[in-house]
């Protein structure tokens, strides 16, 4: 298997680092929440018999650059340089929030081929004039005051990790690597917009897009992914039988390969 290691240069000058695995049609895979290239590798690894996938760090994590003020856009143009790199077009997978990016940059016109997403985290129960969870609020205090640990707790928190799980991950390697990219919550909490489904811009997204849940998941969750499916102008809707938001990646695989080999 072939692997190959670069930086892509973003619209604003920053460099976006990047791997890619194997040959054949262009996949770029887009993290979610303290997702980094090194989180994809095992559906990367799975995926590139077929296809020539990449995978990325995202702005601020891992080996890739950061600078200036957020925007939402400068993530866009981040994706877009990475695909101009594997050719000019490519197909893209991207989980949870990175999904949304994903969506976000195809309404966009980066050139997105195809679009296949998994659970994106938008809630039905949220309206569009609605302010964002409180939780956001606190955790941007905890991120100006310098506190990632307690920043990261809150996220793993809100997202439903169990008290003695959370302890155990406290002081292991997996902590020390997810708090060194906590500064970046923030980050997805602006893709995600207030969490309610952007109806509009979805259907400005002209390519086809597969919106997958796990059947396991819990039921708001399977009810967005339809939501968003009904939404795109060409979506539809699969779910994987026993699955949760943390999919495994073998389950995963040949479901992408039939979507993106069609």
């Amino acid at each position: 298997m072939s692997r190959t290691l670069a930086k892509a240069r973003s619209g604003d000058g920053t460099l976006i680092a990047y791997e890619q695995w194997g040959d054949g049609p262009p996949v770029v895979l887009v993290g979610g929440p303290l997702g980094t290239a090194a989180t994809d590798a095992p559906l990367a690894a799975l995926l590139s018999a077929r296809f020539r996938v990449v995978t990325y760090d995202r702005r601020g994590r891992g080996a890739s650059g950061e600078s200036g003020t957020y925007r939402v856009e400068r993530e866009i143009d981040d994706l877009a340089a990475v695909i101009e790199e594997t050719g000019g077009s490519a197909s893209v997978h991207g989980m949870s929030s990175g999904g949304v990016l994903a969506l976000r940059a195809a309404a966009a016109g980066v050139p997105v081929t195809q679009l296949s997403v998994y659970e994106p985290p938008f809630h039905p129960a949220v309206r569009p004039a609605q302010r964002p969870p409180e939780q956001v609020r606190r955790m941007r205090l905890l991120l100006a005051a310098g506190r990632r640990a307690d920043a990261l707790a809150l996220f793993l928190t809100d997202a439903g990790t169990p008290p003695e799980t959370l302890a155990r991950m406290r002081g292991s390697a997996l902590w020390e690597v997810l708090e060194s990219v906590a500064h970046t919550l923030p980050y997805d909490h602006e893709v995600m917009g207030n969490g309610s489904v952007p109806t509009g811009l979805l259907g400005r997204v002209a390519t086809r897009v597969m919106v997958v849940d796990g059947g396991a998941s819990p039921p708001w969750t399977r009810d967005a992914a339809r939501l968003v499916a009904r939404a795109l102008p060409r979506g539809r809707h699969r779910t994987l039988t026993g699955q949760t938001h943390e999919v495994a990646p073998h389950v995963l695989a040949p479901l992408l390969v039939d979507f993106l080999s069609a």
